[in-house]
């Protein structure tokens, strides 16, 4: 466990992005929340952020994380979403520089530190092993190591990819949890994600664009358990 993160390995992500909104979004928080207890695994909920606060009153189990924040502190900003705001509608982290949401070098930098200042920690993406290994220097809690190529098409990555972004990043920081993700699309995904070594993989089109969410939900929360218990018999 490191700064503002209490989150451990096993771990499993969920965005919604802007697939679901309104009370599907509750919906879905409320079938991971069961899923983290039935299964013991962490889940990082990353909500829209008009729904962080009815995320976190609906839910007591899963971490509710917003998908941006801003560097600023309070005063002018308007429209900008400002670090303590998320902190005070009950966020534990928040998720920068997705492929959907870029950031510069020194906007991240700053990005973390004042998540780091507010009590909030920090998921941060990487499209590539060379920018996993650049953001560990800026030591966020977590990367999420995914080829932007393959968000959305249900094309999974491989095993190679898993143990080279988790070598890329922990070579620079061995506290800092990697999450390899893009293409998951079922339980079989998930499991062969962990079996290869992942902390922690996640989803957001194969979740929301399921036929019945709270199954595959369910179904891949159950992979993240199977495959890290199969991992411990090595």
């Amino acid at each position: 466990m490191i700064k503002n993160c209490k989150i451990q390995a096993p771990f499993f992500e969920i965005g919604p992005k802007s697939y679901l909104y309104g009370q599907d979004v509750i919906d879905l928080a409320k079938a991971a929340d069961a899923a983290a207890v039935r299964y013991g695994v962490d889940i990082i909920f990353t909500t829209p952020v008009v729904e962080i606060a009815r995320v976190k009153n609906a839910t007591s189990h899963i971490h509710v994380f917003a998908p941006h924040m801003d560097p600023l502190r309070p005063g002018r900003g308007l429209a900008d979403i400002l670090p303590e705001s998320l902190k005070a509608a009950g966020c534990e982290g928040v998720m920068l520089n997705h492929c959907e949401k870029p950031l510069s070098l020194s906007v991240l930098r700053a990005t973390i530190l004042r998540a780091d200042e507010v009590g909030l920690a920090s998921i941060v993406c990487a499209d590539s092993l060379a920018e996993a290994a650049m953001i560990a220097r800026l030591k966020p809690n977590i990367i999420v190591a995914e080829p932007s190529e393959l968000i959305g098409t249900g094309v999974s990555i491989g095993p190679e990819y898993v143990n080279a972004a988790t070598r890329a990043v922990k070579d620079v920081d061995p506290d800092i949890l990697v999450l390899t993700a893009a293409g998951i699309a079922n339980g079989k995904d998930v499991y062969n994600t962990i079996l290869a070594g992942a902390d922690a993989t996640g989803s957001s089109s194969g979740i929301a664009k399921a036929p019945d969410r709270a199954a595959m939900v369910d179904e891949m929360i159950c992979a993240v358990r199977r495959a890290w218990e199969e991992r411990k018999k090595c």
